[in-house]
């Protein structure tokens, strides 16, 4: 994947467009429609940054790949991913707006396909970034039940400590 191109807006345009038709597009077709990723600059404030701003714009396919990266049994918050997505990409930032948009398909993508059959494994593990308290778990199809146990599944075991023995007195 080359370096995403750099644009100049007023007010990045974050997510995939959304006519009347897609709001009733499966998840997959919205993965497979949006935008390719992009570093903007902005010509005004946004998101608490300045104007002139390096401003990282992801896409699904961008936060799927971060997500595959993450080993089992680690978790990131989402503030980690943004931080590193746009560190990798020479932005100052990453928008909060649209990673929360792509974060969402990306795991309502891969609900999709887990329902159609595909092992869990087999699809980009959301939960090790979307906390089962967050206000975005409330609002995915698997709720946050799936998300602490799939995160349960992957916890690493804690060693058993065996208490020592006291030597004894001579």
């Amino acid at each position: 994947m080359g370096r995403p191109r750099e644009s100049r807006s007023r007010i990045p345009n974050h997510a995939p467009s959304a006519s009347p038709d897609d709001m009733n597009a499966a998840w997959g077709d919205k993965y497979r429609a949006a935008k390719p990723a992009r570093v903007t600059v902005l010509e005004k404030p946004f998101a608490g940054l300045h104007e002139g701003a390096r401003l990282f714009i992801a896409s699904p396919k961008v936060i799927d790949a971060y997500l595959r990266a993450i080993p089992p049994g680690k978790t990131k918050d989402v503030t980690a991913m943004r931080a590193a997505l746009a560190k990798k990409n020479k932005a100052e930032a990453t928008c909060p707006t649209s990673t929360a948009i792509f974060m969402r398909i990306v795991a309502e993508c891969a609900l999709e396909r887990v329902a159609a059959g595909e092992a869990v494994s087999a699809v980009p593990p959301f939960w090790r970034v979307v906390d089962a308290e967050s206000s975005l778990a409330q609002k995915l199809s698997c709720g946050p039940e799936f998300i602490a146990a799939q995160r349960a599944l992957e916890a690493p075991e804690k060693p058993v400590k065996t208490p020592k023995k006291k030597a004894a007195a001579a």
